[in-house]
């Protein structure tokens, strides 16, 4: 999603030619407190995204405790209501099949591709804000109802399932319309990464509190209680945030001065057109597409199959130790917070142009963990060193957000959220597609099938890696500027 490949040029030095155009001298008031307006913001949107993914993996920790595992290939009805020793009531129990639970899962994933460029697109016309907090609260109040639906039948689920999908969708978008609005371009990284760390964590919460809920209350109250908190905070976030500087009650007049000033090269939201045949012509924008695909095939694949491959290879269950666990979601969230931080300093003191930090950091999230990945099939029958490799690839992978993640505010800042939106569907699709491919290689041979896979991996980030080098750009395209009419 960038512009020129000439522009690549300029990323190899310090602060010299188009690569630094969008970035403005620091001055007195832009300085970030903790009781900025736009810091506030970033903690507010750490919360919603907290919440937001809580409430999409808390089916996934549940669904243990909503089905009879005695009966693995059971019908998809309704068992009996089982005995729970500490439990005033017994929470109904179901006889899903491993394959029901894994469509049960999956349909999320198709109603959440389907809304990443209309929320990306509606965003742009009606605000950030709106969106974002109508996708948080549809998905609380259907959180709310999911008991309802598993009692009513899977196909039911199933429904509400996609219908969570389509809520969430909207959510990162949103986000995107909102900071393009709110973060200066010498603090894009660290509040943005700051914000996204709350993926992480909702999700590292969520997984250390539902199965604590499950057992002392009942599966029910994990969706009553993730999805009741959801819909109290949505009424936060509609009370607290504001679409940008301008309409901000206690921002201060030099924050607002200084936000104003340093965005305002990137012209306001879009409107109802966009010049999509410019889009899809341009190098830069493909560059971030392929290099996000190529990113999240290997992130899903470290989050689905790695557990998959310690569990079946080396006979080590990730469950049973708590900590090991909860490593790589840690060092992913804190990694986030660490690669904002850093790219933002070296924007600032002017070591790097734009183009080159994102590159950087995308060379570090993309080929660090590729050769973890490899190193894997070679370490023996040592599940904790693979524990180690696995939670350093996720940390690293991280870094990530802070090049080809924000890189769309970098070269499109008017039409991030719909960017955001496409690049997202691209991973969303490496998503689904990720773990089958492993299931295919692996099924043909154990061994040979997983090295196969690191190496299918590897292969991709190295070729994502080098399309963006060659095509990644930091500067504001012609075809996203305010005053060219390209349809």
């Amino acid at each position: 999603m960038q512009c020129h490949a000439d522009n690549a040029q300029a990323g190899d030095g310090p602060a010299v030619g188009q690569d630094e155009a969008p970035l403005l001298a620091p001055q007195p008031s832009s300085r970030t407190g903790l009781c900025s307006a736009r810091s506030g913001l970033a903690l507010l949107l750490h919360v919603s995204l907290f919440l937001a993914y809580a409430l999409r993996v808390s089916l996934s920790i549940a669904i243990v405790a909503m089905t009879n595992s005695s009966h693995p290939h059971g019908w998809s009805g309704s068992a009996p209501h089982s005995s729970h020793p500490g439990l005033a009531w017994d929470p109904p129990v179901y006889n899903w099949s491993a394959e029901t639970q894994g469509i049960i899962l999956s349909s999320f994933f198709y109603g959440y591709g389907l809304t990443q460029a209309l929320g990306g697109y509606c965003s742009g016309l009606f605000g950030g804000k709106p969106i974002l907090g109508s996708g948080l609260l549809l998905s609380s109040l259907l959180t709310l109802l999911l008991p309802v639906a598993a009692e009513l039948g899977v196909g039911v689920l199933i429904g509400l399932q996609v219908l969570l999908g389509l809520a969430e969708g909207v959510i990162f978008p949103a986000q995107y319309t909102l900071w393009a609005k709110w973060a200066p371009p010498l603090e894009r990284s660290r509040l943005m990464n700051i914000a996204d760390a709350g993926c992480t964590f909702g999700t590292f919460f969520a997984l250390l509190v539902a199965g604590i809920i499950c057992q002392s209350l009942g599966w029910p109250f994990v969706f009553y209680i993730f999805g009741g908190v959801g819909c109290a905070w949505c009424l936060c976030w509609f009370l607290l945030v504001y679409e940008d500087p301008a309409h901000h009650p206690w921002i201060s007049a030099g924050e607002q001065e200084y936000i104003v000033a340093s965005l305002v090269q990137q012209g306001s939201s879009h409107g109802l057109s966009l010049p999509l045949m410019a889009m899809a012509k341009s190098l830069p924008l493909w560059a971030i597409t392929i290099a996000c695909f190529c990113t999240d095939w290997m992130f899903y694949m470290l989050l689905t199959s790695m557990p998959t491959f310690l569990n079946n290879v080396l006979h080590f269950d990730l469950r049973e130790n708590g900590l090991l666990s909860s490593l790589p979601y840690i060092g992913n969230g804190l990694g986030h917070i660490l690669a904002g931080l850093l790219a933002d300093f070296l924007l600032a003191r002017r070591v790097l142009g734009t183009a080159a930090v994102r590159k950087l950091f995308s060379a570090l999230g993309m080929l660090l963990p590729a050769a973890f990945l490899l190193a894997v099939p070679y370490v023996g029958c040592s599940s904790t060193v693979v524990v180690v490799l696995l939670t350093l690839a996720l940390t690293i992978i991280s870094t990530t957000g802070a090049g080809i993640n924000i890189n769309h505010m970098d070269i499109a800042p008017r039409y991030a959220g719909f960017l955001l939106g496409i690049t997202n569907t691209f991973g969303i699709v490496a998503g689904i597609i990720a773990p089958t491919a492993v299931g295919l290689l692996v099924g043909q041979n154990l061994q040979t099938g997983w090295r196969n896979a690191f190496f299918l991996s590897a292969a991709l980030n190295l070729f994502g890696l080098i399309f963006y080098v060659a095509f990644g750009s930091g500067t504001i395209q012609d075809w996203a500027r305010e005053d060219t009419a390209v349809q």
